[in-house]
């Protein structure tokens, strides 16, 4: 690990937590699974282009309210000490939900209820307490203790706060069965074919470092007198001519009667493979989701509709978004 960066396998299988890590509820298997979800995200163009779209859409340009009431006017457009109005805070609460199937938003008032605020509180950060009646908050959980933890209790309950304020903090979360203290997101099952997508891009990031040169064994003359010096002439050649390392293995001889240098390519016919392994990876991630095509950046063969992707737009919005919204909007409401 270096710095705040937590090396992880990404595509490591999910299963259902039941361990705890002192007082909190493990978030998968090693507690790590926020951290792994966030890296597939940051990896795969269109699996993160998808939680993107979404949570713009759920979003959406704000909220319509009463001009007339100056206080709400005003939580609209602060929503807390940070100055972020109320859908930006939203927008990072729906992020969240889609990219980890949690969020957690926090809320701050006092004793005379003269005031709400509302906090996003980063998900990664954020464990269930053990009693079901709290959660942790923690800048990194591979390195936690507990004098560094946060805690805050579960809404509708509040606590006093050494600042003076009450505070709670809501957890949303999808229902996913053995699942009882996280929820899941809904694309859990396309984090093999992201996986897919992930690799076949760093395939041809690979590919591209090397100037798209042929694999293959280069045969270099040279008399040496250790296997040091061997090693050396190797690392010189494959510095010079081996763009990325790895693309070409190197081996030092010495000269026979009749021969020189020679390269022996190891040629590959799987370019449609690859090719046609991505663009299915990528059609079945959109289909992971839950999601449409015409919404994800995704051409159709047919070519450009407008009116298929104002369809699938309607039907986006009164299948998924609006449910979303609700579910998201229904706790706040209950705040103002």
């Amino acid at each position: 690990m270096a710095g705040n960066r937590v090396e992880i396998d990404p595509f490591t299988p999910m299963a259902a937590s039941t361990g705890t890590c002192g007082n909190v509820w493990l978030w998968g298997s090693d507690n790590m699974l926020p951290y792994a979800l966030a890296f597939v995200a940051r990896e795969s163009a269109t699996h993160r282009r998808i939680i993107n779209d979404k949570a713009d859409y759920i979003s959406g340009r704000g909220f319509s309210y009463d001009e007339g009431n100056r206080l709400l006017g005003h939580l609209v457009g602060c929503a807390n000490g940070r100055r972020e109005s109320l859908r930006s805070v939203l927008n990072k609460v729906a992020f969240d939900k889609c990219l980890l199937g949690n969020a957690f938003l926090e809320v701050v008032t006092n004793a005379e209820r003269s005031f709400v605020s509302f906090y996003h509180q980063d998900a990664t950060r954020c464990r269930v307490g053990k009693d079901d009646r709290s959660v942790w908050l923690h800048h990194n959980w591979s390195v936690f203790t507990p004098a560094t933890v946060t805690r805050l209790p579960l809404y509708p309950a509040f606590e006093p706060q050494e600042d003076g304020t009450l505070r709670s903090i809501i957890h949303y979360k999808d229902y996913e069965p053995m699942f009882e203290h996280y929820g899941v997101p809904p694309y859990i099952a396309g984090l093999g074919v992201s996986a897919i997508a992930w690799k076949t891009d760093r395939w041809n990031i690979a590919r591209l470092d090397n100037s798209f040169q042929l694999s293959g064994v280069m045969v270099l003359d040279g008399d040496v007198d250790s296997e040091r010096e061997a090693a050396q002439i190797a690392e010189q050649a494959e510095k010079q001519f081996a763009g990325k390392p790895g693309q070409v293995m190197f081996l030092i001889k010495n000269r026979m009667e009749n021969e020189g240098s020679k390269f022996i390519p190891i040629s590959s016919d799987n370019e449609g493979d690859w090719k046609a392994l991505h663009e299915q990876a990528t059609g079945d991630i959109v289909v992971a989701h839950s999601w449409f095509r015409a919404l994800s950046g995704l051409d159709y063969s047919t070519g450009f509709n407008p009116e298929r992707i104002l369809h699938e737009y309607q039907v986006a919005l009164n299948t998924i978004i609006q449910g979303e919204q609700a579910g998201i909007q229904k706790r706040a409401r209950l705040l103002c």
